[in-house]
């Protein structure tokens, strides 16, 4: 058949009306992803995604104490307040998730509000006290609290821009959270091949960042990795039970 300008409308309104995707445009909408190996056989990525629409096993955001003044819900944060019917003010507000550092909160999302399967919500303490060290100190939190809960899948959003933090670097944070996961799973491993923890294994885990933070990310992560890499390398092989423990007196 003699190819023609309406010939071509028409299939082209044919593919519009029946939810086909249009040629050449299907690569454009792929969401920007940047995936890493690691010595542990954890897939590590960076993913240009936020928590409302990421499908995930387990998603996990940082959360800031309660500011009685007011807490600040900008972009990804209010959008994921938004979607959930203001669940996660009305659990501030209400003094029952105040956000104190290491505090945790697991809930399941309402239904037809966000993909995720289940939410862990993990404080950070005080806006003006925030550090590296205490991103650090989330990062082995979330990886144990992953490993006790059997999920496959977990996404990690700090969400601290979003809440008005501007104290730590994202990718900075982003690395330091990760550096963590990875020793702490590290761990894990070690205390399975004992036999002192049941057998379990994590796919994946993934970072969202947002467009403007996404490639600074993707390099702190990277040489997060390569860095952690060489520590894991290092660490003592021995057991971490003597062979012969002592008797019981």
């Amino acid at each position: 058949m003699r190819f023609t300008l309406k010939n071509g409308l028409f299939a082209l309104g044919l593919l519009l009306l029946l939810g086909a995707p249009l040629p050449g445009l299907a690569q454009n909408a792929k969401t920007p992803e940047k995936k890493f190996e690691t010595p542990l056989g954890l897939a590590v990525s960076v993913k240009q995604i936020g928590p409302v629409t990421q499908t995930t096993d387990l998603q996990i955001i940082c959360v800031l104490k309660h500011d009685p003044a007011g807490d600040q819900y900008i972009e990804a944060m209010q959008d994921f307040n938004d979607k959930q019917g203001g669940l996660l003010s009305s659990l501030r507000e209400r003094g029952e998730f105040v956000g104190e550092l290491g505090e945790t909160l697991l809930y399941t999302p309402p239904p037809r509000s966000i993909t995720p399967k289940r939410v862990l919500l993990i404080g950070v303490g005080d806006a003006k006290e925030l550090s590296v060290d205490k991103l650090r100190l989330v990062g082995r939190i979330a990886l144990r609290e992953a490993v006790r809960l059997g999920v496959k899948n977990v996404s990690f959003a700090p969400t601290l821009r979003d809440q008005g933090s501007s104290v730590i670097d994202v990718g900075e944070g982003d690395a330091a959270v990760v550096e963590q996961v990875l020793l702490a799973y590290d761990t894990e491993k070690r205390l399975q091949q004992q036999g002192l923890a049941p057998r379990f294994s994590l796919s994946s885990w993934v970072i969202e960042a947002g467009p403007k933070y996404f490639d600074g990310v993707v390099t702190q992560v990277g040489e997060a990795i390569q860095a952690t890499s060489k520590q894991l390398a290092q660490r003592e092989s021995k057991p971490y039970v003597n062979a012969k423990p002592a008797a019981p007196k």
